[in-house]
């Protein structure tokens, strides 16, 4: 009883403590030019709680600062520099247990000292890329996990922006602007890298866990279409990554159990006298306990996968800069429908009647060098290798239905093999030069050299052999060369020019494309600016479609895609920006995409390759050719109150149509076709305890989209040839019913004196709706069309400790 009466004397004391102590933390960084990275020597940086100013520092000589002591909680800061534009950052949250390191880049002013310039600050969620205009905006680490159902994943995060859509719920898939998910392209720290998400199918760009931690993610652009100059390779949406550097002064940790798996993260000074630091993050997630408590996770398979992210910081003298960075992750699981008795279970995802054994892994290891030449110009070099492979097993499970039951007969083993080896070796070098005020000039070069090694074997069962569909080991590259232009003749008018190059050598066929990008900007005045962007886009298809085999008429084996050129668009939008007050934005953006040389069948068919990516599996089309056409148009509107007073809300709509022609000559709706898209969402705090050092956190959102289309199913020829079978003229003209999704989000945050303690709870899909993924066919069945549906309701929680 003594014993209990001092354990609990000493937890009250702590608590006591805790909640007495006056807790402080500090903010610091750097501020240099936007385009050459020099230091900017006597910045003010002001730290703002609401309006109340709460502390400020002048940047030394080499445009550090520094200010201290600062109470725990939210803030926005706000940088100046005489001839620049005024930088503010909202939303920086100043926790006990870690310092607050912000690089602030302030981008200089036309406006001469004795003319009026006619905006005085940077808006909220532009982009960091200062070339795009339109359609691209900012996202923070504090927004992926602000958002209720985002799970911490940029992309599930983008999902609620204007214009994009989430694919379906299991995976992070991005539906832009009725485009196919195969049009997004990932970038990391300047360079291109493959698909960075776990249980990525070949030639895919999404997957249900994302490889990347937001944890060692910095500040990174979204970007929707109409690209400047340096992006090439896609025609729907890039996101451009990149990794903060660890703090190069005190060593700080942080671990997070969960739902979703077990993290740590490290950072802290490598040479406090060199100044170089190091970051660090690992995750392992196994879900067996999980579904042994009966906690639906979306499938009956339990996924398997680790991943870890690093960057090493290297300040070499007072301007270059070296550092190594990382990121990789390992997966697997095995769906076996044999296990499966019930004809009518739905909780399992996979091929119908198989078996199936998935492997997936990437990483990408690379280097960079940036260094400020003189006052007004930058070089940056990176180089970097990766590797990205899957290996897929299958076994058909013969089975028949006996009283509502499945019986299995047999199990083929293996019905169907596949593995796919990708290595790319990767440099990225470019010039920025700040020629004055006015002008800026960036000219670069991207090379990708791939080598493949691809194999994919099916089984015949008419002829019982094995066919092969795919099967090659090579090489190939691209290069990307570019340059952009940046003009700025007053404070009211901006505008960029540029041409992105873009060239593919596989085997001996070469495609080429030349890209004319623009944008402009004008300032009508403090509140109101309008912006137009327009380029031309082109991009390649998944590697394994140009080295798809099919029998040829003499009986050898040919590849008859081999030869195929890019799909290219043409894109261009109009925007207008309003600010009625720095906390509340309106956007409204309306878009026009046409697309060309879009693949389809050489026989007349309806088939377009604008229509792959809407689920987890390859796609082995036959002969294709570049003679299909593809439009999209539509208008987009956003409403944002920016985190302020303990709250924020967005509200996203748009409005759109997506249709393509294939090489019948016919027009049909694109599979994503859905028309609309609303997103309502939000999230309020509460502050209590002295010195408001506990945080609660209730937020919330409300999807409501209209659905994916598809294409009847032709019963009577799938029960003769025994797999699914469509009604060519009747692709895309049915369409599932809406889509509906509420989500809710709870978060407790304690500071105490050394450490930041933190639980959350993200409960997807609150009222359990059962929204459509696809139909599937069974031979046999009474009901031979079966409905697939999304997750039902599913809780994530976290604990974090910070310290």
């Amino acid at each position: 009883m003594n014993t209990k009466k001092v354990i609990c004397s000493i937890l009250i004391s702590c608590s006591i403590s805790a909640f007495t102590q006056d807790i402080r933390q500090t903010i610091r960084g750097s501020v240099t030019d936007l385009e050459s990275r020099a230091p900017l020597c006597y910045a003010t940086v002001a730290v703002y709680t609401d309006s109340v100013l709460a502390g400020a520092a002048i940047s030394d000589s080499s445009g550090n600062f520094r200010i201290e002591h600062l109470p725990v909680g939210r803030y926005h800061i706000i940088a100046s520099f005489m001839g620049y534009r005024q930088v503010v950052i909202h939303d920086v949250i100043i926790n006990s247990s870690r310092e607050v390191i912000l690089h602030i880049e302030m981008e200089e002013s036309p406006v001469a000292l004795n003319e009026i310039d006619v905006i005085a600050s940077e808006k909220k969620g532009t982009a960091m890329n200062k070339l795009a205009f339109v359609s691209s905006r900012t996202f923070s680490v504090e927004e992926s996990e602000r958002y209720a159902g985002s799970r911490g994943d940029p992309a599930r995060m983008a999902s609620n922006f204007a214009g994009v859509q989430g694919n379906n719920d299991s995976n992070n898939d991005l539906v832009i602007r009725g485009n196919s998910p195969l049009g997004v392209l990932w970038r990391l720290e300047g360079v291109n890298i493959p698909n960075p998400n776990h249980f990525g199918v070949s030639g895919t760009t999404g997957g249900p866990v994302t490889i990347l931690n937001n944890r060692v993610l910095s500040v990174s652009d979204f970007l929707i279409g109409a690209f400047p100059g340096e992006y090439g390779n896609s025609i729907a949406g890039v996101f451009d990554l990149k990794m903060r550097n660890g703090n190069n002064e005190t060593h700080e940790f942080s671990g997070q159990l969960g739902f979703l798996g077990t993290d740590l993260t490290a950072e802290g000074p490598i040479s406090k006298k060199g100044r170089s630091s190091y970051l660090v993050a690992y995750r392992y997630s196994t879900l067996a306990i999980f579904r042994a408590i009966g906690i639906r996770i979306g499938t009956d398979a339990v996924p398997n996968y680790q991943d870890a992210s690093f960057k090493l910081n290297f300040p070499v003298g007072e301007r270059g800069n070296i550092s190594l960075f990382g990121i990789g992750g390992l997966s697997r699981i095995d769906i076996l429908s044999s296990e499966i008795l019930d004809p009518n279970d739905d909780k399992i995802y996979g091929d119908e009647g198989m078996n199936e054994h998935f492997r997936t892994g990437m990483g990408v290891l690379g280097t960079n060098y940036t260094r400020t030449m003189g006052s007004n110009s930058l070089l940056r070099l990176t180089l970097s290798t990766s590797k990205d492979h899957q290996r897929n097993h299958l076994d058909k499970v013969y089975r028949h239905i006996e009283y509502d039951m499945f019986v299995i007969d047999s199990i083929r083993e293996p019905f169907n093999g596949y593995r796919s080896d990708q290595d790319k070796y990767s440099l990225s070098l470019s010039w920025n030069w700040k020629i004055s005020g006015k002008h800026a000039l960036k000219l670069g070069l991207t090379e990708d050299l791939y080598g493949f090694g691809m194999h994919d074997s099916v089984f015949n069962e008419s002829l019982y052999v094995y066919r092969t569909r795919l099967d090659h080991e090579g090489n190939g590259l691209l290069s990307q060369p570019y340059i952009q232009w940046k003009y700025k003749p007053s404070g009211r008018l901006s505008g960029t020019a540029g041409i992105h190059g873009q060239f593919l050598m596989l085997g001996n066929h070469l495609s080429k494309s030349v890209e004319p990008r623009m944008g402009l900007r004008y300032q009508i005045n403090g509140k109101n600016s309008i912006g137009f962007g327009m380029g031309l886009h082109s991009q390649m298809l998944p590697t394994y479609i140009y080295f798809a085999e099919l029998a040829g008429e003499d009986g050898y084996r040919v590849r008859p895609n081999a030869g195929l050129d890019f799909l290219r668009s043409y894109h261009n939008m109009l925007c207008w920006d309003y600010m009625p007050n720095p906390g509340l934005r309106f956007k409204v953006e309306t878009y026009h995409q046409v697309l060309y040389n879009v693949p389809v069948e050489v026989v007349p068919s309806s088939y377009s390759v604008l229509d792959e990516g809407h689920d987890l599996s390859r796609f082995f089309p036959d002969s294709l050719v570049n003679r299909g056409k593809g439009n999209n148009y539509g208008i987009e509107l956003t409403l944002e109150r920016f985190f302020s007073r303990s709250y924020f809300f967005m509200v996203t709509a748009s409005l759109f149509d997506a249709r393509r022609t294939g090489s019948d000559g016919i027009c049909y709706d694109a599979v994503y076709n859905g028309h609309t898209i609303l997103n309502v969402l939000g999230s309020r705090e509460f502050h209590w305890g002295n010195k408001r050092r506990s945080t609660f956190t209730i937020g919330g959102k409300i999807t409501l989209a209209g659905n994916k289309r598809y294409t009847p199913l032709d019963v009577a020829v799938s029960d003769i040839t025994g797999e699914a079978v469509y009604v060519d003229a009747l692709r895309n003209t049915m369409q599932f019913r809406p889509y509906f999704r509420a989500d809710v989000k709870l978060n407790y945050r304690l500071n105490t004196r050394k450490f930041t303690h933190e639980a959350g709870l993200d409960v997807i899909n609150l009222t359990d709706r059962e929204n459509i993924l696809k139909q599937t066919y069974i031979r046999g069945n009474e009901k031979p069309v079966r409905e697939v549906y999304q997750l039902g309701i599913l809780p994530i929680f976290y604990y974090r400790i910070e310290f």
